[in-house]
């Protein structure tokens, strides 16, 4: 390791360690580098602006950001839950199983896990402690952990960023999203039955299954957004970049027009803040393009592949390894900048153990998210805190049956393949 590359990581560890947010360290850490090694700083600006240019599917994510927080917005999140609640209201844990179950809806319209917990989760956590058979702490932690579903299940912005950094189809990736997410609702679901039997939850008043007709109609155009992203994709009439326009002018059309919920003012204020989510992501991203340059400089990733294939490393133990790695990072880091910046520094190896880049992708991309609710890091807990003022400590308390039934859905992902590739094969991957 070089002296300049020494004082790259340094000043990035620096800045972040007194508070500087990560996508200021990273810039500045690389550009320490450049001047340490005595390239030109222009550099930066030349790797930024072709990273940029060069990657039309960057275009996807302040798209998916838009059409998240117009689904948030209005009658649409209130439309979806009472479907919800009338389909698995009616069992032991009712309006746990509502929570899940919304989440894996609401996943297939949004791509992030903060737009699923700070929208439709704040919602459903109300009606939790309303009914006054849930603590709070219990609520917030069911939602956190199911809004960690809404990035696997398609769309997923967290996957747009890993096909950016390893060449892999979205379309595929996306394909391998939908069984693992269906297992971590499963799991979440199953772990919320055996927490409401074991505490005594209370049972809730059934919605007569007459209801459901008119429920799930009210609902059926929202519904049918993740049908016409997929069909979008796999069926050669879009690109997901064009796939993520389609869906956020989709989202404005029902919003405004059908469900006539969503006013002038209401729309400037979503593409404010979407403005604002997309450039805090855009940050991270310029950042981790000029921090890669500057890994690839230093020839680290195929320094790590040579050594660890010397070694004769098993891929099922090289897997395991690496996720408990961001396992570990997670409590740390963000899961744009594990995205961007730890997971290149795998991929030659994974290519040189023959591990399929689109399994790895769709388990780490879990993992990343597993992060999200994993203290004391853990935004999801955070944004639950500051949307709902349920103290940390409460939520942190409960969060971790879920969060070890999670880390059982991830070992299976991790030991049978097949739970993410069986999908994209179906549909002429050739992995």
């Amino acid at each position: 390791m070089s002296i300049e590359f020494l004082i790259c990581l340094g000043t990035l560890f620096f800045l972040a360690g007194i508070g500087t947010p990560i996508a200021y360290a990273i810039l500045v850490g690389s550009i320490a580098y450049l001047y340490a090694a005595g390239q030109g700083i222009g550099i930066a600006g030349k790797v930024l602006m072709d990273g940029l240019y060069q990657s039309f599917i960057l275009l996807a994510v302040p798209l998916f950001i838009v059409a998240a927080n117009i689904m948030n917005a209005g009658t649409i999140s209130d439309r979806l839950l009472s479907f919800c609640v009338a389909l698995v209201g009616r069992f032991r844990g009712g309006l746990g199983h509502v929570n899940v179950v919304a989440s894996l809806i609401f996943s297939g319209m949004s791509g992030s896990a903060v737009a699923d917990a700070a929208g439709i989760g704040k919602i459903i956590i109300e009606m939790m402690t309303k009914s006054g058979h849930y603590t709070r702490g219990y609520a917030a932690a069911i939602t956190a952990s199911s809004a960690t579903i809404g990035p696997i299940i398609p769309p997923s912005i967290p996957m747009v960023l890993y096909a950016l950094v390893s060449n892999t189809s979205i379309g595929y990736l996306f394909l391998g999203g939908i069984i693992p997410g269906l297992l971590m609702g499963a799991v979440l679901m199953a772990m919320n039955t055996y927490l409401s039997h074991r505490r005594g939850f209370a049972l809730e008043a059934p919605v007569p299954l007459s209801e459901l007709p008119r429920r799930t109609a009210n609902a059926f155009p929202a519904l049918l957004m993740p049908a016409i992203l997929l069909y979008g994709i796999y069926g050669g009439v879009t690109t997901p970049t064009e796939a993520a326009a389609v869906a956020a002018f989709y989202a404005l059309i029902l919003a405004a027009l059908f469900y006539r919920a969503l006013s002038f003012r209401a729309l400037y204020g979503i593409l404010v803040e979407s403005a604002r989510s997309s450039a805090a992501v855009g940050l991270v991203i310029g950042g981790a393009l000029i921090l890669n340059y500057v890994v690839a400089s230093e020839n680290i990733p195929s320094m790590l592949a040579q050594r660890l294939v010397g070694l004769d490393v098993n891929p099922i133990l090289f897997l395991l390894s690496v996720n408990l790695l961001l396992l570990l990072l997670g409590c740390v880091l963000d899961a744009t900048t594990i995205i961007l910046v730890i997971i290149p520094l795998f991929l030659p190896t994974c290519r040189e153990l023959g591990i399929d880049l689109v399994h790895f992708g769709v388990v780490a991309v879990v993992n990343c998210m597993i992060g999200l609710i994993t203290p004391p890091y853990g935004i999801l807990l955070f944004v639950l805190n500051a949307v709902t003022r349920i103290p940390l400590s409460e939520i942190i308390r409960e969060i971790w049956s879920f969060l070890i039934a999670l880390l059982v859905a991830l070992l299976a992902l991790v030991l049978f393949p097949n739970l993410v590739l069986w999908l994209p094969r179906v549909f002429g991957y050739a992995g």
